[in-house]
């Protein structure tokens, strides 16, 4: 791909203006608690931006197109499902998680459960948002490697990784939601033309009909319905189990922000999504021989003027960037708060802080020395698949039971849960079942969960912390 002067120009005024809005939040982190949570001070668009900055990354715009050029409009799941999971959130769990003092999910699950079962949360639900980064850097690369054909795997990591860290280490969460924000705007905004363009230039509903079979190409299912529901499945629960998605919740500054900013993100995703099919039906009716990933840089930079081209595309790259830095915040959040601050209870806000920015330092170089050292595809499918496996079934049951079963479940029984449920998917995914390990993994966490509570029905355990 050749880049112009304009193509290079909009790309620079964008991630000049995006980035230093993370300077300018920056600024306004004198605290901890400012660093993970804003001070519980953000509105609604903050708490969008922090969300879709996280949800709206590599797969939901570039994937969504590679995958829309594949098979239709059953890459709709990949944004459709997580607003779902918005969705969700929105309506049942923001009054409790909001009302909450606490600033993770794991110091939640604890609060019923014991030190021990927030503990092995942190752990599990941590190391699966850690093997979820490295998806994003090398889908950085990709688009580095395709507007830059002189970055070689190399240089394009050490340009991803530098600018995760200049993301979000100076702002925290103030910085991934003004950035968040800035982007989604710009993302939507870019997406949305891009699909009316592709529409446009695809001949409509009559042109598209004229040229695709209603079946796969206009089908929710035309990956086949167990494929499809299994990628909708997966992304609500990682949605429902991500500290991340919570962590725009904490962020805000009251209730109805809160449920505003969630809801907001449940009706954008999928709209960002809708843009990305577009344009890979277009690209599939005209180049056909394409490497599908190429799909929606390819439609930019050929079909849109220069200068916005180039803005998309640093949004395209931005967007990329936010997501493994709200995934890295989310674990530097865990560790800090659920593991470091155990071990030392006496440390000063200011110790608190230093820690949380030396973790997102080493999160990030350990993402580095992974993709560097694996460079495999089919690597990242797999990390992809224990990723969502061992957040959903770590947390999504266990934190299900404490909400709506509150003292109802003994601690012992928790803990076994939050631990017996990503043990199996960790051994399903070692002995590479056919089954998706995500589903026995849920299964045995709420089995166990039921039986404690038939067990012990009419028990009513205090709180642990």
């Amino acid at each position: 791909m050749e880049l112009s002067v304009l193509h290079l120009a909009g790309m620079v005024v964008t991630m000049l203006l995006i980035l230093s809005l993370g300077v300018y939040a920056g600024k306004r982190v004198h605290t901890a608690v400012d660093f993970s949570v804003s001070g519980r001070k953000a509105g609604s668009f903050l708490v969008m931006g922090t969300i879709l900055g996280t949800l709206v990354g590599g797969a939901s715009t570039i994937g969504t197109a590679q995958l829309a050029y594949l098979y239709g409009f059953s890459a709709w799941w990949f944004t459709l499902g997580g607003g779902i999971g918005c969705l969700i959130i929105a309506l049942f769990l923001v009054k409790p998680m909001r009302n909450t003092t606490f600033e993770t999910i794991p110091r939640f699950i604890s609060s019923s459960y014991g030190v021990t079962a927030g503990v092995m949360a942190a752990l599990f639900v941590s190391c699966g948002m850690f093997i979820n980064i490295m998806p994003q850097i090398f889908s950085s690369i990709a688009l580095l490697s395709s507007m830059f054909t002189l970055l070689n795997l190399q240089l394009a990591a050490f340009i991803t990784v530098i600018l995760i860290v200049a993301y979000v280490i100076f702002s925290g969460a103030w910085g991934t939601g003004l950035m968040g924000l800035s982007n989604i705007i710009l993302a939507c905004l870019g997406m949305l033309v891009a699909g009316l363009v592709a529409f446009t230039l695809s001949g409509g509903v009559d042109g598209l009909a004229a040229y695709y079979p209603p079946y796969p190409w206009f089908s929710l299912f035309g990956r086949g319905v167990n494929t499809d529901l299994a990628a909708a499945f997966s992304l609500m629960v990682g949605v429902l189990s991500s500290q991340i998605y919570f962590q725009g919740v904490f962020c805000s500054r009251d209730l109805p922000s809160a449920r505003k900013g969630v809801l907001l993100s449940a009706l954008l995703a999928p709209a960002i999504g809708a843009g990305g099919i577009m344009v890979g039906l277009f690209m599939r009716m005209n180049y056909p021989g394409i490497d599908p990933v190429r799909a929606l840089p390819l439609f930019v930079i050929n079909y849109l003027p220069p200068w916005f081209a180039g803005i998309i595309m640093a949004v395209l790259l931005l967007v990329l960037i936010s997501t493994g830095a709200g995934l890295t915040l989310g674990v530097s959040t865990m560790l800090n708060r659920d593991i470091y601050l155990r071990l030392r209870p006496e440390a000063d806000d200011r110790r608190v802080l230093l820690v949380f920015r030396l973790l997102i330092v080493v999160i990030v170089a350990l993402a580095l020395i992974v993709v560097l050292v694996s460079r495999g595809e089919v690597l990242i499918l797999n990390w992809s698949y224990l990723s969502f496996g061992l957040r959903g079934a770590t947390i999504c049951f266990p934190l299900f039971a404490v909400i709506f079963l509150k003292n109802k479940i003994s601690p012992r029984g928790g803990t076994l849960a939050v631990i017996a449920g990503p043990t199996v998917v960790i051994v399903g995914s070692l002995l590479q079942t056919a089954l998706n390990p995500l589903y026995p993994g849920l299964a045995v966490s709420f089995l166990i969960l039921l039986f404690d509570y038939l067990k012990n029905r009419g028990d009513h355990f205090e709180e642990q912390e």
